[in-house]
């Protein structure tokens, strides 16, 4: 076996990796659809990813860098389900919250589209061009993995991992180590440079969610306990056959 044989063999099971990435929060938005609401739950990661596969998409452009189609393909496919996803949000949040997703949508690509047309128009190598949207790519993918950080921070400051699914943290894992080795095998630097610190980002949220997991359990129970409890703000006697009626909100059984 060749080298570029068992580099194209670990792209395909990179493209796999990817797939499972960007389908692990289908869980997520089952709760988002079913529940009709966002909950806690943030767009930014899925923003991030979004941006990330459309830099990534241009990059694997024949225009840009020729005889890229695992790039082209497995992007084409993260597009659609980030899509997919952030349409859900747009249709299941309200107010301003909604306001900011579409805004970010519309900006990212707008700034997709001019960063293809100034390529595209003031250089004429594929060297040039690959090295341009290269560095964009390696700047994005490595925003698309730190995306997490706002929810890890949430994470620390509530002490619960309730919103910060450890599948999605698993997959990012595996993703980026199937194409850190895919980099590595043949150098590439903008592939190395953002896998290795997805890697990290991820090595760091499973961290997390082992630290706070059994306090995540503890708050899920107390909340559970707090819900079943009837309040009472009344209570009646009945001193001819000595029952006792509870009023208030406990009225409706």
């Amino acid at each position: 076996m060749t080298p570029d044989t068992i580099r194209t063999a670990i792209g395909v099971i990179g493209n796999v990796t990817a797939v499972v990435l960007f389908l692990s929060p289908v869980p997520t938005f089952y709760g988002i659809w079913k529940n009709k609401t966002v909950e806690e739950y943030s767009a930014v990661p899925y923003l991030a990813t979004l941006l990330n596969c459309m830099m990534w998409l241009l990059y694997g452009l024949p225009a840009v860098t020729p005889h890229n189609m695992l790039i082209i393909t497995i992007n084409v496919i993260g597009i659609t389900i980030e899509l997919h996803y952030i349409a859900l949000f747009l249709a299941y949040s309200v107010g301003a919250a909604r306001r900011r997703v579409l805004l970010i949508l519309v900006a990212e690509v707008a700034f997709v589209s001019v960063v293809a047309a100034l390529v595209l128009n003031l250089t004429h190598t594929h060297t040039h061009r690959s090295m341009v949207v290269g560095i964009l790519c390696v700047f994005f993918e490595a925003a698309m993995y730190a995306a997490p950080l706002s929810v890890m921070k949430m994470v620390i400051q509530t002490k619960s991992v309730e919103y910060m699914p450890l599948f999605l943290s698993l997959a990012s894992l595996a993703c980026g180590i199937s194409w850190t080795a895919y980099a590595l095998i043949k150098f590439d630097l903008y592939i190395t440079i953002p896998n290795v610190l997805g890697v990290i980002f991820a090595v760091g949220q499973v961290i997390l969610y082992a630290i706070y997991y059994k306090s995540t359990q503890q708050i899920l129970e107390a909340r559970k306990g707090k819900a079943g409890r009837v309040p009472m703000t009344e209570v009646v006697v009945d001193g001819k056959n000595g029952n006792t009626t509870a009023s208030g909100a406990g009225n409706g059984q």
